[in-house]
């Protein structure tokens, strides 16, 4: 699936192999400068400041990256995980939401029918659309998820009975 998984974008003059390449290389960088930026900020800092900076670097890449790579590309991938993230720690359920709403169909794509990356999804994208009081769409997330546990976890498991609770409670 690599093809799928490093997707580029289709443009009128598609970017050269060297574009690709040198792409990859600043995606690549741009991963390992957020990782040491996360650990330095949340580790050290701590405060909502360095958050929005971390929130900044995956949306600046995020930016230049798509100009080159598909949303479904692997690297994309990753920093809207990250972004999600930082919306999540800092209670922006819409920012998140729209990040995991964009993660959702290549996780899917990407990962085996019954992934617990893909389940995990599912069960954050319901659990903000019950915080943001979409009720539909969350019970639908979330028994999607469900399914997925089901298969990998068996039905009896005890995380599946406490999203099952979770559904009834709302």
């Amino acid at each position: 699936q690599d093809k799928e998984k490093l997707e580029i974008r289709k443009l009128n003059d598609p970017p050269s192999a060297e574009m690709v390449r040198d792409m990859i290389k600043y995606a690549r960088n741009m991963i390992e400068e957020f990782r040491r930026a996360k650990h330095y900020k949340y580790i050290l800092c701590h405060t909502l400041t360095p958050l929005a900076e971390l929130l900044e670097i995956c949306e600046l890449s995020l930016d230049k990256m798509g100009a080159v790579f598909e949303d479904s590309n692997v690297y994309m991938l990753h920093m809207m995980y990250q972004a999600m993230g930082v919306c999540l720690y800092v209670q922006d359920w819409e920012g998140a939401l729209r990040y995991g709403q964009k993660i959702i169909r290549p996780y899917s794509q990407h990962y085996p029918s019954y992934s617990l990356n893909v389940a995990s999804m599912w069960l954050k994208l319901g659990r903000l659309y019950m915080a943001l009081e979409n009720r539909t769409a969350g019970v639908k997330a979330l028994k999607r998820a469900i399914a997925i546990m089901e298969v990998a976890h068996g039905k009896d498991h005890p995380y599946i009975s406490e999203i099952k609770k979770e559904l009834e409670d709302h």
